[in-house]
């Protein structure tokens, strides 16, 4: 299996029950990411109460599309190969808006013994909004 990320979006797989993340969450106030903004000619803010923002505005230091912030941020994604085998048993694949509310492995957990798919992301969109 093939694996291209950009921005805060993640994937989790479910090998033998655990949780292994599969992507890199592209967030502004990591060293390399802030290095390769404030290189371009950006800035990372951090104001109390609020996550750490290229030029103040974005909360991602990847993007597609932001015309605006254009020149600070990279389309680049990172790309990664996972070799699918028997102890693979599924991937979920969500914004930051699960992630920022529920664990990795919490979120394989409430799953792991939901067969429908869709059932299963009902369940974790029920879970995040009751935490928020």
């Amino acid at each position: 299996m093939w694996i291209a990320n950009i921005g805060d979006s993640r994937a989790v797989v479910c090998e033998r029950g655990a949780a292994n993340q599969l992507t890199v969450d592209h967030e502004p106030h990591t060293i390399n990411e802030r290095k390769r903004i404030e290189k371009q000619g950006g800035f990372v803010s951090t104001f109390p109460g609020d996550v750490p923002r290229v030029n103040g505005q974005l909360a991602v230091a990847r993007a597609f599309g932001d015309q605006s912030l254009k020149a600070h941020l990279s389309s680049e994604p990172d790309v990664k190969h996972v070799p699918i085998n028997s102890s693979v048993e599924f991937v979920i694949l969500a914004s930051d808006g699960l992630w920022k509310v529920i664990k990795n492995q919490e979120a394989v957990d409430l799953v792991k013994s939901i067969k429908d798919p869709q059932a299963a992301a009902k369940r974790l969109t029920s879970e995040a909004l009751a935490k928020r």
